[in-house]
């Protein structure tokens, strides 16, 4: 006879994932118990004006978020109409908390409370269940308990990864990491170079050129940069991450998918005249997300270098050059490991980035794997948010006996498959955990049963279909069916152009005086609509007609 005693599970980290897991534990009757090791929840996104220590991630202060709030947001919880389209850090919090104020999230953490360790119970090859051990760091009190699952939510952001550099220690400037940096205060009139041309990179040679007397950005490879303003005015992300996109990338030939993007890249700006091309292609690394950056370039405030050759006294010489330019401060946006300093390297390896998971959630070679996930310890092309949402309700579904892992064989198998799949991208610790947006959900979706079935609405609700096929593939269309669906996904999924619009209808004495039925106001309310579908239809064909040529000129 089974037990009634509700499962306790156990959640590192109060951040979004955290918030996430907490509620889909929640929905499977299991007991969530949060730790937090700071006093906020909100994780890196709420802002901290004190540097925080190695292995507590925080953003700069003028950080905004890379992908649009509709492809970020919680199947079941779309954020406010009138927020930007683009959250800035602020912003992103307080949806956060909207969303934590929903269930009482706060009840279910306990702050400044450090997990020392998590380890297999006495009892665990019977019952799957883990021993945490944990500091108050307030009182220093200590305490081990016994959980029925685990979810590490502490993400991939938080233990910097700081190469040294030749000739580092004869320089007397200041060298720091871009996990120390808060604002442009203090870099008036500097001479700055920025080593890393990542997300994180591109934030800081922007942020610091607008005081700095000069900043240099160093980067080895280069890269493809997106921007976060699309055709139309839209957000990019939204035109990118629909499902026809997905099935054309997956009948294209890799590179001319790539020669497309790259030619639409090179349209905003010449990557190679700002010596930015990189050698690898536009889909063969993390996206690069910088609006500012060109013109920044364009302007001279910040300036294109290779990588360092050495450090003098008071300044770098780059590879190439014999000369050295004056720096006062070397910011290195060179990256984070992958650390989990509470579990054991035996249980969870790491090496070079490199973890071994089953979907990047579980442990494929224990007994009850089930009972141990990481959440959002992936890095897609496109918003994290929803794939730990994914992962969360998966977990939960698990725990509460409604599903079941499949065997260690095959997982093994999806993994050497996500392996060979790595291949694609530069060969760097920068990308050992990558994943394509859309599919990578679709896989999630389909292992918890929340998939929409795309061709029944064909035939019960052909606006939803086309919505699912060509619009935006919004993360409410994983509550359509399936476990605990929302009432309210479909009109979210419909109403996602409607809100993104609403966020840009700031100016209220304009919109009293339009002409409510006016035919202009009409077409300049679907011409973006109508863009989607020709735009989209015209891409397709295209495709395949090069892919026909590029095959034809192969056989013969």
């Amino acid at each position: 006879m089974a037990s009634s005693r509700t499962k306790r599970i156990a959640i590192i980290g109060a951040g979004a994932s955290g918030m996430t897991s907490a509620k889909a534990c929640l929905e499977q009757n299991l007991e969530p118990v949060v730790f937090e090791k700071t006093n906020y929840t909100g994780g890196l996104w709420r802002f901290q004006n004190k540097v925080t220590e190695d292995g507590i991630a925080s953003v700069m202060q003028s950080t905004i978020i890379n992908s649009s709030k509709e492809m970020s947001a919680f199947s079941d919880f779309p954020p406010p109409a009138d927020y930007p389209n683009y959250m800035h850090n602020t912003k992103q919090v307080a949806y956060f908390d909207l969303y934590a104020e929903k269930f009482n999230f706060i009840k279910y953490v306990r702050f400044r409370t450090e997990v020392i360790s998590v380890e297999q119970a006495s009892d665990f090859d019977a019952t799957g269940r883990w021993s945490i051990r944990s500091r108050n760091l307030d009182t220093s009190e200590e305490k081990t308990e016994i959980f029925d699952g685990v979810m590490v939510c502490t993400g991939h952001h938080g233990t910097v990864n700081q190469p040294k550099i030749p000739g580092e220690e004869k320089f007397r400037g200041t060298i720091m990491h871009t996990h120390s940096l808060k604002n442009s205060k203090g870099f008036e009139n500097k001479n700055v170079v920025v080593v890393g041309i990542g997300n994180s990179g591109g934030d800081a040679a922007v942020e610091l050129s607008v005081v700095a007397k000069q900043v240099y950005l160093s980067t080895r490879s280069g890269s493809w940069i997106f921007h976060r303003v699309a055709s139309n005015g839209r957000p990019f992300d939204q035109y990118m991450h629909r499902r026809l996109m997905k099935w054309l990338f997956m009948l294209v030939p890799y590179s001319l998918a790539c020669w497309f993007i790259e030619l639409y890249l090179n349209s905003v700006f010449n990557h190679d005249d700002y010596q930015l091309e990189p050698q690898h292609r536009v889909f063969s690394q993390h996206i690069m997300v910088n609006d500012a950056l060109p013109n920044r370039i364009l302007s001279g405030t910040v300036i294109v270098k290779g990588d360092i050759d050495h450090l003098t006294e008071n300044g770098v010489v780059f590879k190439g050059e014999t000369e050295a330019v004056p720096c006062d401060c070397l910011i290195m946006a060179t990256g984070y490991k992958i650390t989990f300093p509470f579990i054991s390297e035996q249980l969870v390896p790491v090496h070079r980035n490199k973890v071994r998971l089953y979907k990047w959630q579980f442990i494929p070679n224990i007994a009850h794997a089930h009972t141990l996930a990481f959440i959002s310890l992936a890095q897609p092309i496109g918003a994290l948010l929803p794939i730990g949402e994914l992962q969360s309700r998966w977990f939960a579904l698990l725990m509460a006996n409604k599903l079941r892992l499949p065997s260690r064989d095959k997982m093994e198998e999806d993994i050497r498959a996500k392996e060979q799949f790595q291949q694609r991208f530069t060969q760097s610790e920068r990308h050992t955990i990558q994943v394509d947006w859309v599919p990578f959900m679709d896989e999630l979706a389909m292992e918890i049963g929340a998939y929409p079935k795309l061709w029944k609405y064909l035939f019960t609700d052909p606006k939803l279909f086309f919505n699912l096929i060509l619009g935006a593939s919004a993360p409410y269309q994983y509550r359509l069916e399936g476990p605990n669906p929302w009432s309210g996904a479909r009109d979210a999924m419909l109403t996602v152009q409607d809100r993104i619009t609403a966020a840009l209808a700031t100016n209220k004495s304009r919109n009293q005086n339009k002409k409510a039925k006016s035919p202009m106001n009409f077409v300049a309310r679907n011409l973006n609509f109508m863009n989607v579908v020709l735009g989209t239809t015209f891409f397709g064909v295209g495709l395949i007609l090069l892919a026909f040529t590029w095959i034809m000129t192969k056989l013969l």
